[in-house]
Protein backbone atom coordinates (compact mmCIF):
# COMPACT_ATOMS: atom_id res chain seq x y z
CA UNK A 1 0.00 0.00 0.00
CA UNK A 2 1.50 3.21 -1.00
CA UNK A 3 1.92 5.92 1.92
CA UNK A 4 -0.78 8.98 1.65
CA UNK A 5 -0.03 12.10 0.15
CA UNK A 6 1.77 14.27 2.57
CA UNK A 7 -0.36 17.00 4.13
CA UNK A 8 0.65 20.74 3.25
CA UNK A 9 0.80 22.98 5.83
CA UNK A 10 1.04 26.75 5.28
CA UNK A 11 3.31 28.51 7.93
CA UNK A 12 1.90 31.91 9.03
CA UNK A 13 5.18 33.98 10.37
CA UNK A 14 8.51 33.47 9.64
CA UNK A 15 10.12 35.21 12.79
CA UNK A 16 12.70 33.58 14.83
CA UNK A 17 9.69 30.93 16.07
CA UNK A 18 8.84 30.56 12.23
CA UNK A 19 12.01 30.19 11.07
CA UNK A 20 13.60 27.73 13.83
CA UNK A 21 10.97 25.89 15.50
CA UNK A 22 8.38 25.31 13.19
CA UNK A 23 9.36 25.50 9.26
CA UNK A 24 11.87 22.43 9.52
CA UNK A 25 10.17 20.34 12.19
CA UNK A 26 7.06 20.19 9.52
CA UNK A 27 9.44 19.35 7.11
CA UNK A 28 10.98 17.11 9.30
CA UNK A 29 8.16 15.26 10.10
CA UNK A 30 6.57 11.93 8.28
CA UNK A 31 3.27 12.95 6.62
CA UNK A 32 3.51 16.59 6.79
CA UNK A 33 5.09 18.99 4.24
CA UNK A 34 5.65 22.77 4.24
CA UNK A 35 4.16 24.60 1.57
CA UNK A 36 3.37 27.83 1.96
CA UNK A 37 4.69 30.65 4.33
CA UNK A 38 2.84 33.58 5.39
CA UNK A 39 4.25 37.30 5.06
CA UNK A 40 4.13 40.40 4.45
CA UNK A 41 7.94 41.00 5.78
CA UNK A 42 9.81 41.42 1.82
CA UNK A 43 12.81 40.09 3.68
CA UNK A 44 11.52 37.21 5.69
CA UNK A 45 9.75 36.30 2.49
CA UNK A 46 12.98 36.28 0.50
CA UNK A 47 14.64 34.14 3.38
CA UNK A 48 11.35 31.86 3.58
CA UNK A 49 12.52 30.97 -0.21
CA UNK A 50 15.67 30.99 -0.15
CA UNK A 51 15.52 28.07 2.70
CA UNK A 52 13.21 25.90 1.84
CA UNK A 53 12.87 24.75 -1.73
CA UNK A 54 9.31 25.10 -3.19
CA UNK A 55 7.49 26.79 -1.09
CA UNK A 56 5.40 29.94 -1.89
CA UNK A 57 5.48 32.74 -0.10
CA UNK A 58 1.48 34.94 -0.16
CA UNK A 59 0.68 37.71 2.31
CA UNK A 60 -2.31 36.20 3.75
CA UNK A 61 -3.64 33.11 5.38
CA UNK A 62 -6.81 33.19 3.24
CA UNK A 63 -4.49 33.11 0.24
CA UNK A 64 -2.85 30.34 1.20
CA UNK A 65 -5.90 28.17 2.41
CA UNK A 66 -7.09 29.42 -1.50
CA UNK A 67 -4.27 27.90 -3.01
CA UNK A 68 -4.28 24.61 -1.38
CA UNK A 69 -3.03 24.82 2.44
CA UNK A 70 -4.84 21.86 4.15
CA UNK A 71 -3.71 23.06 7.32
CA UNK A 72 -2.31 26.04 9.02
CA UNK A 73 0.71 26.58 11.93
CA UNK A 74 0.50 30.20 13.68
CA UNK A 75 3.75 31.54 14.55
CA UNK A 76 3.19 35.00 14.70
CA UNK A 77 3.39 37.52 17.80
CA UNK A 78 1.59 36.26 20.97
CA UNK A 79 -1.05 39.15 20.70
CA UNK A 80 -2.05 38.27 17.03
CA UNK A 81 -2.80 34.41 17.98
CA UNK A 82 -6.25 34.72 19.09
CA UNK A 83 -7.36 36.72 15.54
CA UNK A 84 -5.16 34.92 13.40
CA UNK A 85 -6.32 31.36 14.86
CA UNK A 86 -10.00 32.44 14.80
CA UNK A 87 -9.56 33.68 11.09
CA UNK A 88 -8.15 30.01 9.67
CA UNK A 89 -10.92 28.48 11.90
CA UNK A 90 -13.44 30.68 9.87
CA UNK A 91 -11.80 29.39 6.97
CA UNK A 92 -12.23 25.89 8.08
CA UNK A 93 -8.91 24.77 7.85
CA UNK A 94 -6.93 22.86 10.42
CA UNK A 95 -4.98 24.87 12.75
CA UNK A 96 -2.17 24.71 15.19
CA UNK A 97 -0.99 28.18 17.25
CA UNK A 98 1.94 28.41 19.18
CA UNK A 99 2.36 29.39 22.61
CA UNK A 100 1.20 31.29 24.39
CA UNK A 101 -1.74 30.03 22.73
CA UNK A 102 -3.87 33.09 24.10
CA UNK A 103 -3.22 36.19 26.30
CA UNK A 104 -6.00 34.73 28.83
CA UNK A 105 -8.29 32.39 29.37
CA UNK A 106 -11.33 33.27 28.32
CA UNK A 107 -9.75 34.21 24.98
CA UNK A 108 -8.31 30.63 25.00
CA UNK A 109 -11.46 29.44 25.61
CA UNK A 110 -14.05 31.27 23.34
CA UNK A 111 -11.30 30.24 20.36
CA UNK A 112 -12.01 26.07 21.39
CA UNK A 113 -15.89 26.67 21.14
CA UNK A 114 -15.01 28.10 18.19
CA UNK A 115 -13.21 25.37 16.70
CA UNK A 116 -15.72 23.02 17.79
CA UNK A 117 -19.13 24.90 16.68
CA UNK A 118 -17.13 24.71 13.51
CA UNK A 119 -15.95 21.16 13.43
CA UNK A 120 -12.20 22.12 13.02
CA UNK A 121 -8.86 20.35 14.32
CA UNK A 122 -7.52 22.64 16.59
CA UNK A 123 -4.17 22.34 18.76
CA UNK A 124 -1.60 23.91 20.76
CA UNK A 125 1.84 23.78 20.12
CA UNK A 126 3.11 22.43 23.41
CA UNK A 127 5.77 20.86 21.20
CA UNK A 128 8.12 20.52 24.88
CA UNK A 129 6.10 17.54 25.54
CA UNK A 130 8.66 16.01 23.39
CA UNK A 131 11.69 17.14 24.91
CA UNK A 132 14.06 15.11 25.59
CA UNK A 133 14.18 15.93 29.18
CA UNK A 134 10.34 15.39 29.65
CA UNK A 135 10.08 12.14 27.52
CA UNK A 136 13.34 10.57 30.30
CA UNK A 137 11.17 12.26 32.99
CA UNK A 138 7.86 10.39 32.21
CA UNK A 139 9.99 6.59 31.25
CA UNK A 140 11.55 7.42 35.28
CA UNK A 141 7.98 8.01 36.63
CA UNK A 142 6.47 5.24 34.80
CA UNK A 143 9.25 2.91 36.19
CA UNK A 144 8.05 3.48 39.73
CA UNK A 145 11.29 3.33 41.27
CA UNK A 146 10.94 7.10 43.10
CA UNK A 147 7.76 5.70 45.01
CA UNK A 148 5.02 8.53 45.68
CA UNK A 149 6.23 11.62 44.00
CA UNK A 150 5.71 14.68 46.16
CA UNK A 151 7.58 17.78 44.77
CA UNK A 152 8.44 18.77 40.98
CA UNK A 153 10.76 21.24 40.35
CA UNK A 154 11.19 22.76 36.51
CA UNK A 155 13.40 25.60 35.58
CA UNK A 156 13.44 27.47 32.11
CA UNK A 157 16.30 30.00 32.45
CA UNK A 158 18.76 31.15 30.52
CA UNK A 159 20.91 34.12 29.49
CA UNK A 160 19.98 36.12 26.98
CA UNK A 161 20.86 39.29 25.63
CA UNK A 162 18.73 42.63 25.64
CA UNK A 163 15.08 41.88 27.38
CA UNK A 164 12.75 39.46 26.40
CA UNK A 165 11.11 39.97 22.98
CA UNK A 166 7.80 41.75 23.75
CA UNK A 167 5.82 39.52 20.68
CA UNK A 168 5.94 37.02 23.61
CA UNK A 169 3.61 38.54 25.25
CA UNK A 170 5.79 38.34 28.66
CA UNK A 171 7.71 35.57 30.35
CA UNK A 172 5.09 34.67 32.24
CA UNK A 173 2.85 33.65 29.06
CA UNK A 174 5.80 32.60 27.43
CA UNK A 175 8.03 30.50 28.95
CA UNK A 176 5.87 30.10 31.89
CA UNK A 177 3.34 28.54 29.16
CA UNK A 178 5.66 25.86 28.83
CA UNK A 179 6.50 25.05 32.00
CA UNK A 180 3.18 25.31 33.39
CA UNK A 181 1.83 23.07 30.49
CA UNK A 182 4.22 20.33 31.70
CA UNK A 183 3.38 20.06 35.16
CA UNK A 184 -0.23 19.68 34.72
CA UNK A 185 0.81 17.20 31.86
CA UNK A 186 2.30 15.26 34.42
CA UNK A 187 0.78 15.54 37.57
CA UNK A 188 -3.05 16.92 36.43
CA UNK A 189 -5.04 20.10 37.47
CA UNK A 190 -4.05 22.07 40.41
CA UNK A 191 -5.76 23.51 43.61
CA UNK A 192 -4.07 26.72 44.24
CA UNK A 193 -1.38 28.79 42.62
CA UNK A 194 1.56 31.51 43.95
CA UNK A 195 3.56 33.36 42.29
CA UNK A 196 6.34 35.72 42.43
CA UNK A 197 7.68 37.92 38.94
CA UNK A 198 9.83 40.54 38.70
CA UNK A 199 9.44 43.46 36.20
CA UNK A 200 5.49 44.46 35.29
CA UNK A 201 2.99 42.40 33.51
CA UNK A 202 4.09 41.45 30.00
CA UNK A 203 7.83 42.78 30.72
CA UNK A 204 9.01 40.24 33.38
CA UNK A 205 12.50 39.08 33.48
CA UNK A 206 12.07 36.56 36.07
CA UNK A 207 9.37 34.40 37.28
CA UNK A 208 8.67 31.53 40.42
CA UNK A 209 5.06 29.87 40.38
CA UNK A 210 4.27 27.31 43.31
CA UNK A 211 1.32 24.78 42.20
CA UNK A 212 -0.58 22.86 44.62
CA UNK A 213 -2.03 19.69 42.60
CA UNK A 214 -5.37 18.43 43.67
CA UNK A 215 -3.26 14.86 43.27
CA UNK A 216 -1.32 16.47 46.11
CA UNK A 217 2.54 17.13 44.13
CA UNK A 218 3.38 20.15 44.66
CA UNK A 219 5.55 21.96 41.53
CA UNK A 220 7.73 24.49 42.02
CA UNK A 221 8.52 26.35 38.66
CA UNK A 222 10.77 29.44 37.54
CA UNK A 223 11.86 31.32 34.21
CA UNK A 224 14.55 33.52 33.73
CA UNK A 225 15.59 35.25 30.85
CA UNK A 226 18.83 36.76 33.28
CA UNK A 227 20.52 33.45 34.89
CA UNK A 228 24.18 33.38 34.22
CA UNK A 229 24.11 29.75 36.29
CA UNK A 230 20.24 28.26 35.02
CA UNK A 231 19.22 25.79 37.48
CA UNK A 232 18.73 22.19 37.05
CA UNK A 233 15.82 21.71 34.25
CA UNK A 234 13.96 19.09 36.58
CA UNK A 235 14.32 17.58 39.75
CA UNK A 236 11.52 15.63 40.91
CA UNK A 237 11.51 14.08 44.31
CA UNK A 238 9.66 10.81 45.97
CA UNK A 239 9.37 9.28 48.94
CA UNK A 240 12.28 6.56 47.61
CA UNK A 241 14.33 8.71 45.87
CA UNK A 242 15.42 11.88 43.66
CA UNK A 243 15.91 12.82 39.99
CA UNK A 244 18.06 15.26 38.69
CA UNK A 245 18.35 16.75 35.40
CA UNK A 246 20.79 19.17 34.85
CA UNK A 247 20.74 20.55 31.16
CA UNK A 248 19.04 23.96 31.14
CA UNK A 249 17.84 23.21 27.48
CA UNK A 250 16.92 20.39 24.83
CA UNK A 251 19.08 19.46 22.46
CA UNK A 252 16.79 19.60 19.56
CA UNK A 253 16.62 23.51 20.34
CA UNK A 254 20.02 24.03 20.38
CA UNK A 255 20.73 22.16 16.77
CA UNK A 256 17.78 24.03 14.99
CA UNK A 257 19.41 27.12 16.32
CA UNK A 258 22.89 26.16 14.29
CA UNK A 259 20.69 25.23 11.24
CA UNK A 260 21.01 21.98 11.04
CA UNK A 261 17.35 19.88 10.96
CA UNK A 262 15.78 16.43 11.82
CA UNK A 263 16.16 16.50 7.82
CA UNK A 264 20.03 16.75 8.25
CA UNK A 265 20.67 14.80 11.52
CA UNK A 266 18.35 11.64 10.46
CA UNK A 267 18.13 8.82 13.30
CA UNK A 268 20.65 10.95 15.42
CA UNK A 269 18.09 13.70 15.59
CA UNK A 270 17.14 14.59 19.31
CA UNK A 271 20.03 12.50 20.69
CA UNK A 272 21.47 13.94 23.82
CA UNK A 273 24.90 13.50 24.72
CA UNK A 274 25.99 11.22 27.76
CA UNK A 275 27.49 14.17 29.81
CA UNK A 276 23.84 15.23 29.80
CA UNK A 277 22.26 12.27 31.10
CA UNK A 278 20.00 12.79 33.92
CA UNK A 279 21.27 11.43 37.58
CA UNK A 280 18.80 8.56 39.77
CA UNK A 281 19.53 9.00 43.84
CA UNK A 282 18.03 5.95 45.93
CA UNK A 283 17.94 5.90 49.76
CA UNK A 284 21.09 3.85 50.43
CA UNK A 285 22.06 3.59 46.65
CA UNK A 286 24.17 5.24 44.60
CA UNK A 287 23.52 7.69 41.89
CA UNK A 288 23.49 6.50 38.39
CA UNK A 289 23.51 7.93 35.40
CA UNK A 290 20.08 7.39 33.31
CA UNK A 291 20.15 7.29 29.61
CA UNK A 292 17.64 10.19 27.86
CA UNK A 293 14.99 9.36 25.61
CA UNK A 294 15.25 11.04 22.27
CA UNK A 295 13.25 14.39 21.77
CA UNK A 296 10.77 14.11 19.17
CA UNK A 297 9.65 16.78 18.17
CA UNK A 298 8.56 16.14 14.51
CA UNK A 299 5.85 14.22 16.57
CA UNK A 300 4.12 16.74 16.72
CA UNK A 301 3.00 17.77 13.45
CA UNK A 302 2.79 13.53 12.46
CA UNK A 303 0.41 13.14 14.51
CA UNK A 304 -0.95 16.64 13.84
CA UNK A 305 -1.01 15.14 9.85
CA UNK A 306 -2.63 11.96 10.92
CA UNK A 307 -5.51 14.17 12.89
CA UNK A 308 -6.15 16.19 9.62
CA UNK A 309 -6.33 12.64 7.85
CA UNK A 310 -8.78 11.07 10.07
CA UNK A 311 -6.52 8.55 11.25
CA UNK A 312 -6.39 9.49 15.06
CA UNK A 313 -6.75 12.73 17.82
CA UNK A 314 -4.71 16.04 17.73
CA UNK A 315 -1.45 15.49 19.76
CA UNK A 316 -2.23 18.24 22.15
CA UNK A 317 -6.31 18.92 23.21
CA UNK A 318 -6.57 22.17 22.76
CA UNK A 319 -9.09 22.57 26.13
CA UNK A 320 -5.29 22.05 27.40
CA UNK A 321 -4.49 25.29 26.38
CA UNK A 322 -7.37 26.62 28.46
CA UNK A 323 -6.08 25.45 31.55
CA UNK A 324 -2.66 26.65 31.03
CA UNK A 325 -3.74 29.90 30.23
CA UNK A 326 -5.99 29.98 33.85
CA UNK A 327 -3.17 28.61 35.83
CA UNK A 328 -0.63 31.55 34.25
CA UNK A 329 -3.94 34.11 34.98
CA UNK A 330 -3.87 32.97 38.77
CA UNK A 331 -0.08 33.00 38.56
CA UNK A 332 -0.41 36.86 37.37
CA UNK A 333 -2.99 37.87 40.21
CA UNK A 334 -0.89 35.99 42.88
CA UNK A 335 2.05 38.09 41.78
CA UNK A 336 0.03 41.47 41.11
CA UNK A 337 -1.57 40.96 44.71
CA UNK A 338 0.96 38.90 46.51
CA UNK A 339 -1.48 36.55 47.52
CA UNK A 340 -2.49 32.64 47.25
CA UNK A 341 -5.37 32.02 44.12
CA UNK A 342 -7.43 29.31 44.96
CA UNK A 343 -9.04 27.29 41.36
CA UNK A 344 -12.72 25.99 41.46
CA UNK A 345 -11.82 22.75 39.14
Amino acid sequence: MSAPEPVTFALVGYGGGGRFFHAPVIEGAPGARLGFVVTTDPARAAQARAEHDGVEVVPSLAQAVAAGAQAVAISTPAATHTALTQEAIGLGVPVVCDKPFALDAPAAAATVRAAEAAGVLLSPYQNRRWDSDLLTLRRVLADGELGQVRRFESAFERWAPGDPPAAGGGLLRDFGAHVVDQALHLFGPVRSVAAQTWGGDGTETDLRVQLEHVGGVRSELSGSWKQAVPAPRFRITGTRGTFVLDSPMDVQEEVLLSGRTPATEGAAWGTEPPSRWGALALGGDAVRRVPSEQGRWPDFYAAFARAVRGQGPVPVDPWDAWRTCAVVDAARVAARDGVTVRLED
